[in-house]
This record gives structure tokens, sequence and C-alpha cells, in this order.
């Protein structure tokens, strides 16, 4: 990649002028992490989910103006709610005040849900970043809202998080009809680092702890009331009463958490017999890393499938004969009347969007707040910077041509990207180093362009907020398009590589040619040796050469 022909350009133009239970979120403190960002990813896993940018106008608005709610994972009609007298500019999961939302879904008790609410979880959390301008205010107004209007969803666990603090909420409906929630918001301690996964992980928590514990009056008493709980208050876990741990939770949930701990802890080996379900001791709402974690660890992290571990997808039979670490869903199956599970990791392929957002309390909001941004499948992407001052969303993060879940385009990133992955999917070990190389190459130039351009911005701020605005905003359609015309030319590369089973014989991207000019001679790599052998245990004598 040319840095020089992508930065420099920007530069001088700013000098002179849903699967319910599928998601996962990693969390960093400003003090764990390698430059004082706050850092919260999300990964939004679903088979029905087009990946997208979302944005959201700031605004000021009338009293009395009302706006409809529509589910967010499928679109119904759910009711009208009164607007806020003023918003603010939301970009994806960022607000312009660096206020980041993520979720997992739990779903718990299903007899909480609340059919006659109008605020799903979706709803809920771009509401609460046109609404709110910190962690702790996203809270109020997020709860409040349910309370007023009613919630529409099942279990969620919501990651709320600004340049300062970082908080996990849980939340629960109270049944049919019975406006509000349940819930608890605990304070991440900015030296630690956490995750959820679609299992509650708010155990017992300091109800005495004001500064760092929130929750609502009823959080308890509302579990004794429906027979959930019966202790003492001490004993109490939200996690407990409102969405009890099967062999799912732990396995397909808690093991990508486990798996984040492993990774930046010392305390792998502690945890796993809890994923394996050989204690009934939970892994801690947060840990203390063993290092520095960088924006671009996590990025990376995202891209985990428990890789080197005792539940690596890539070194068993169902890998196939490329060591793919990916399996067709459903997670079950039954073979012989016995019942049988995939692993389910971090990174998995049917992702909409991923983002890692980094937030920064030493740079002004506009510049310190950057939503790290990509489409489909977090292994086979590429995070691009979005920041949260933009205020229009690059075509090819949008519906170009019509694009959506069933409509594809060239000009779309979530379908090239798929296109360039389902091509990799099928001959991982053989094709992924290509990807890996153009991922790694495109990502260091965004991560080495970053001072510079923020230099620039900040500069620009201090006489002209609106020119600095408009230069970032450049520079975040520059790179979303910049990547995405990359792309599309590695893919188109890998089709003539690896064409018909054989490779092409390369240096770097382009293809050799033998004295005369002509293509040189293909390699036939056939099947690994490890594949051959299971191959002729499988088929016997039926192919042996006689």
């Amino acid at each position: 990649m040319n840095l020089k022909r992508l930065i420099l350009p920007l530069l001088c133009m700013g000098a002179c002028g849903v699967d319910a239970l599928a998601c996962t979120n990693l969390i960093v403190g400003k003090n764990a992490s390698a430059d004082g960002s706050t850092i919260v990813s999300y990964s939004a896993d679903s088979y029905a989910l087009f990946g997208e940018l979302y944005h959201y106008p700031a605004g000021i608005h009338k009293k009395g103006t009302w706006i409809d709610v529509h589910e967010w994972d499928t679109g119904k009609y759910l009711g009208k709610i009164e607007q806020a007298r003023q918003t603010y500019n939301v970009i994806g999961n960022m607000n312009e005040f660096q206020l980041t939302i993520g979720e997992t879904t739990f779903g718990g008790r299903p007899e909480l849900v609340d059919t006659t609410g109008i605020i799903d979880y979706g709803s809920l959390i771009y509401l609460g970043l046109q609404r709110s301008r910190t962690a702790r205010e996203a809270i109020r107004v997020m709860t409040d809202l349910v309370q007023e209007y009613g919630y529409y969803s099942s279990g969620e666990s919501f990651t709320i998080a600004d340049p300062d603090e970082v908080w996990i909420m849980e939340m629960i409906g109270k049944g049919p009809g019975v406006k509000g929630a349940v819930w608890v918001a605990v304070r991440v301690p900015d030296d630690c680092i956490s995750a959820h996964a679609n299992q509650s992980r708010i155990h017992h928590f300091n109800m005495a702890d004001k500064e760092n514990c929130m929750y609502s009056p009823d959080v308890i008493s509302f579990a004794r009331e429906k027979g959930y709980f019966s202790g003492v208050n001490k004993d109490f876990s939200f996690a407990d009463a409102y969405s009890p741990t099967d062999f799912g939770m732990l396995r397909y949930c808690e093991a990508r958490v486990w798996s984040f701990f492993n990774m930046f802890t010392d305390r792998g080996q502690e945890f796993l017999p809890y994923i394996l379900g050989e204690s009934a001791e939970p892994m801690p709402l947060f840990v203390k890393p063993n290092r520095k974690v960088s924006v671009q660890d996590i990025k990376n992290a995202m891209r985990d499938h428990y890789e080197g571990t005792p539940l690596d997808l890539s070194q068993d039979f169902g890998a196939g004969p490329y060591h793919a670490p990916y399996r067709l869903s459903p997670l079950e199956f039954e073979v012989a009347g016995k019942k049988y599970f995939n692993e389910r990791p971090i990174s998995t392929q049917q992702t909409g969007f991923v983002f890692v957002a980094q937030m920064r309390d030493n740079l002004p909001d506009a510049v310190g707040g950057v939503l790290w941004f990509a489409t489909d499948d977090a292994n086979m992407t590429v995070f691009t910077p979005v920041y949260c001052c933009t205020d229009q969303v690059p075509a090819c993060y949008g519906r170009p041509d019509g694009a959506d879940y069933i409509t594809f385009s060239w000009d779309s990133s979530f379908w090239v990207f798929n296109w360039v992955a389902n091509m990799v999917y099928l001959r991982y070990d053989l094709m992924i180093a290509d990807v890996r190389s153009l991922q790694t190459e495109l990502e260091d130039a965004f991560n080495i362009a970053q001072p510079g351009v923020e230099q620039v911005a900040v500069s620009l701020i201090e006489s002209n907020p609106k020119a600095a605005k408009a230069f970032l905003t450049r520079y975040t359609t520059l790179t979303a398009q910049s990547t995405l015309d990359a792309w599309r030319r590695l893919g188109e590369f890998l089709v003539v590589k690896y064409s018909d089973g054989v490779i092409r014989q390369t240096e770097g991207r382009s293809f050799k040619r033998n004295a005369i000019g002509q293509a040189a001679d293909v390699i036939r790599p056939g099947y690994p040796q490890d594949w051959l052998e299971q191959y002729v245990r499988e088929t016997g004598e039926r192919y042996l050469i006689k």
C-alpha cells in the first residue's frame, strides 16, 4: 500500500482548508491499555444482518415531537416515544462525545420478556447514544426509557463506555405487561480487562459501592417474588437468578470470555475447568492483564478461534483437509441418537459488522474517538478508522446499488469481504497467508498514519472546528473506500492464483512468467499428509494401487 498516496492528499486538504445469542464484547480499562484509551469491541454476529455503518445526525427538536420505534433485529414496528429536545451525532455505535455502547444477548428466563414493551435492546442502544454524553448518563437514560415505555427484548449485557469509564450493565424485563426492567451496572476498574459473550456475567455485586455499582431498587426483591432467589442479600447473584448457566452457556459463550482472559493473563489454566464443566466456580467479571493491551491487540483478539488452546478448532477432523477454524451451523447435531457440538469461537463467519472503539480523554472528542469499523468476519476483514465527529457514511459502508442482505454489489464492503472470505474458507491453509498479508499491510498503514492525521485535526480544531470535522470525515471515507478497492483486487488475485485446485506461481502479488512470457508452471499442492492418512483409514483399500 502506498501510504503517501493515501495520506498526503488528506493532510493537504486539512492543512489548507442477528442470531440472538451471537455477539462478543471485549473491554479494556484506560490504565490497562497501551495508550491510555478505553477500548471496547463488538461483533454483530447474525445470519440475517447486513453489515453497514449507521448514522443518526445531531438535532434540536420541538417539544412534543414523537418518533417511531422499530425493533432493530426485524424492523417490526413497536410504538412511539417522545423525542428528546436535543440529540447528538452518532456514527455506528459511537457518538460525538466518544460514548460507545455495545451488547450481547444472554436471553435469560423466557417468562420475563415483555411482548408489550416499546423499547427493544437495539433501539435502546441508539437512543442512549443520541441522548447521552457520558457512560453514567447513558445508564440513567436507558433505564429511564425502559421504565417509561417498557422493555421488549430478552436479557441483555450492555457495554457502556466513555473516555474515562467502562461499565457493564445487565438487564432483563419483568414479564408481559409489566413496564420496566431489573438491572445492575458495574464499573470495570481502570486497570482491568473484561468481556461478555451471550451469558450474564455479573454475579455478586457490592450494593454499598455507589460510585462503582448501580442497580434497580427491586433487583433482589423481584427475584424473591418470582422464586428465583431465597437467600440473604449478600449472597445474591444476578446471573444465577436471571440467567442460570447450562452447558451451552459455558461452552458457546463463557468460553469466548475465557479465551480473551487466556490471551492477556496467566490465569487461563485456572479458569479452564469452569469452561469444561469441571468446576462450578465462575470466572471473575474482570481481571488484571499481564501486559498493556493495544487497540491492535483487540482487533487481533476479535479474530480468535481458540488457536493454540485445548479448544482449537483447526486441529481436528472437523477442520477438513485445509484446517479451517470454522464450522457450519447449527452448533449442535445428532448422530446415532447421541448429541454432539462444535465450538463457538469469538470470530465467526456470520458476522454482519464488527468494531473496536478507541476513546481517549487527552484529545478533543472529535479526534479522540475512533470507531475502527469493519464488515463481515473479523478474521477476514480490515478495520478502518471512523472518527466520531463523522457525519457522513462512506458509500461502501452503506447500501450502494440497493445492496442489502440478499442483494450483491461490487461497491458494498459487506459483499466484497464476504466474496473473498467464502473463497478462503474452502482452502483456508493455502489461502489465509494472502489475506493476512494485505490485512496487516492496510491496518499497519492506518496505525502509522494515525498520529499525523490527528495532529493536523487537533491544529484545525483550535482555529476552525468545522474544517477539522470535514477533514476527519474525508479521511474516514478515503480509508474505507481505498480498503474496499484493495480487497476487490485481492479477490481477483485469489481467483487467478488458486482456480482449478492448483497454485499459479507469484512474486508478491504479481504472477511469474517464464523466459518466453508464458505463465510459469503451476504448483499442484494436493492434500495435506495428515488428511490423506485419514482418507485411507476411511476408505480402506478402495483406492490402493495394486
